[in-house]
């Protein structure tokens, strides 16, 4: 049992660390890159107001039809950088 218990620990603790930097690939994005996704955001029909009551499930909802209508999976990472940008 003690060896089980030992084996599980070990597991965890090499598994933590290498999750922990699963999203650390992220680099810094420009303001560009954030009005063209609030721009996108917009033209799917999502409206940001100070009174949303329904704010998770509507945005979500206009991620999702941009998503579909770029043939992404929903919750997939859009490319952040243009083709010819380095």
């Amino acid at each position: 049992m003690k060896h089980t218990l030992r084996m599980a620990a070990l597991a965890a603790a090499l598994l933590i660390p290498a999750l922990s930097f699963a999203q650390a690939s992220n680099g810094p994005v420009t303001r560009a890159q954030v009005r063209a996704e609030l721009a996108q955001l917009r033209h799917a029909g999502y409206r940001s107001t100070g009174r949303d009551n329904q704010y998770p499930s509507n945005l979500q909802a206009a991620e999702a039809r941009i998503a579909a209508a770029s043939g992404m999976a929903p919750g997939q990472a859009a490319p952040t950088m243009a083709p010819n940008m380095q």
